[in-house]
């Protein structure tokens, strides 16, 4: 039926003129007329042509019944119709030029939802609201492995939890404008999600996944196991390339000067300061980050310093425990002043020649989702091993001492409690950890993952278990995900 959209001469309505206020186009007879203004209603009662088609999403209705008609058989006759719409538009693009083609069709951009005084009214006389309740256990799914593909299902169920990514997909957010739609992650991830939180319970064969990212990723084609680290910057990148910012994606908010949803999320900036040891000169840049890569004690680089609060203090929300590593010991030795050494010296523009000088990364921005890295993987020319040195990671991360901002309050790499540690914007909740069992050679990955406030469930492929914030806590730690506070809700 959509074919009437091509084959008409103009796709206007005949009484107004007008190709917007949902066109639609009698089923009887050549003929488009306003739905809003009433004028396909209108022709409807004079001529009793009493079926029309949205000509916007291919919709049939019935002005007898005076509502749209929900067939099974028709609804795959207007798919059909859609797939064709999509391969004609490179053909007929002033046809369809009024209408934005997608993936699933023709259909419009997004608006923004505003409530209007009789909903807002309706709310308030209703504020009971249905929610998630603590014994709920929608969003928990399994996933089947698919010859060592632990790697990719614990990773898959960190970004399925992520709580504004989940916003975004569930909502339909996703307009894909790829030629081949079949070969978009983005899509395949959109429907990911809408299998995750549709309630069924059995397990989910995430083949469609798999190949995609065999396809875009070819380092990680084939049944090995790989590094879930590896495999999660991988699938970030396909999946930034896979989507569409809008025309002013260079005005962006982040380091990346992209508006996609994977830059908004999982996007930081770090900022690198070399400053010369003669004239004191500083040089800065500031490059973008997906996550940040945590040096460990046991690695063949030298760890540095051990944490103040190893008498049993608090720093950071993490209880120290004698000679335990913390992940603020972690994030403090990344931050910290290093001397370039005379062997890496550079060009200063103040002194105009070569000269000694210090490094040091603090964070000029951060991101809604703060992913670290733990080490533990060591490969060198003498020896590959894995680092299993414990590190204490808190439920509740505050990164106020490790912005740009705070680089005042640390003096010679020691750490002291800044002025503005009370920010909230800086302040990020524990929602998602990979583990490693295991050697380098031979291991498994797992993950746990936050259902909501307090509730945790370990991910181990098909099986879903209830853990403890112990169990979480207590576990080795692999990829650690945080997201802010301040835009997270229950």
């Amino acid at each position: 039926c959509l074919f009437l959209l091509f084959q008409a001469k103009s796709c206007i309505c005949h009484m107004c003129g007008a190709h917007l206020n949902r066109l639609h186009s009698c089923l009887y007879c050549v003929f488009f007329g306003c739905f809003t203004k009433k004028h396909i209603h209108e022709h409807a009662k004079t001529k009793r042509h009493n079926l029309a088609i949205d000509l916007l999403y291919g919709g049939i209705y019935c002005f007898m019944c005076q509502d749209y008609i929900y067939d099974k058989d028709m609804e795959q006759i207007a798919k059909e119709e859609q797939r064709k719409a999509w391969k004609l538009q490179a053909f007929t693009p002033t046809v369809v030029s009024h209408y934005q083609c997608t993936m699933t069709g023709i259909g419009e951009k997004y608006s923004t939802w505003e409530p209007t005084k009789r909903e807002l009214e309706l709310l308030r006389h209703n504020p009971k609201r249905r929610k998630i309740t603590t014994n709920c256990t929608i969003g928990l799914r399994g996933l089947i492995n698919l010859g060592n593909t632990c790697f990719m299902n614990c990773i898959v169920q960190a970004l399925t939890h992520t709580p504004l990514l989940r916003d975004f997909f569930l909502s339909d957010r996703h307009k894909c404008e790829m030629q081949s739609p079949s070969s978009c992650l983005v899509c395949e991830m959109s429907t990911l999600f809408q299998e995750f939180y549709s309630g069924h319970r059995s397990p989910h064969i995430p083949y469609r996944l798999l190949h995609l990212v065999w396809t875009h990723a070819r380092h990680l084609a084939g049944y090995e196991q790989q590094d879930a680290h590896e495999f999660l910057i991988a699938a970030l990148d396909v999946l930034h390339r896979h989507c569409k910012g809008d025309d002013n994606g260079k005005k962006a908010n982040n380091p990346n000067h992209c508006n996609c949803i994977i830059d908004q999320i999982f996007t930081g900036g770090l900022q690198s300061d070399v400053t010369c040891q003669v004239c004191h000169g500083v040089s800065t840049t500031i490059d973008p980050f997906w996550d940040i890569s945590l040096d460990l004690p046991g690695s063949s680089t030298p760890f540095w310093p051990l944490s103040p609060g190893s008498d049993g203090s608090v720093v950071n929300g993490e209880s120290h425990v004698s000679g335990t590593t913390t992940l603020t010991d972690c994030l403090r030795r990344f931050t910290r002043p290093e001397h370039l050494g005379s062997s890496a010296k550079i060009k200063c523009s103040g002194c105009h020649s070569y000269q000694e000088s210090t490094k040091q990364l603090t964070m000029k921005k951060l991101p809604i989702v703060a992913c670290f890295h733990l080490k533990r993987f060591e490969h060198s020319a003498k020896l590959r091993r894995k680092i299993t040195t414990y590190v204490s990671f808190p439920l509740e991360l505050d990164m106020t001492p490790f912005m740009a901002s705070s680089k005042e309050s640390r003096m010679n790499g020691q750490y002291q409690q800044p002025t503005d540690s009370l920010n909230n914007d800086n302040k990020y909740s524990l929602f998602a950890v990979v583990n490693h069992q295991g050697t380098l050679e031979s291991g498994h990955y797992t993950s746990f993952i936050r259902q909501h406030k307090d509730q945790w469930f370990k991910c181990d492929d098909a099986i879903i278990t209830k853990a403890s914030i112990k169990d979480v806590l207590d576990s080795e730690g692999y990829l650690l995900f945080y997201h802010k506070q301040f835009l997270e809700y229950e």
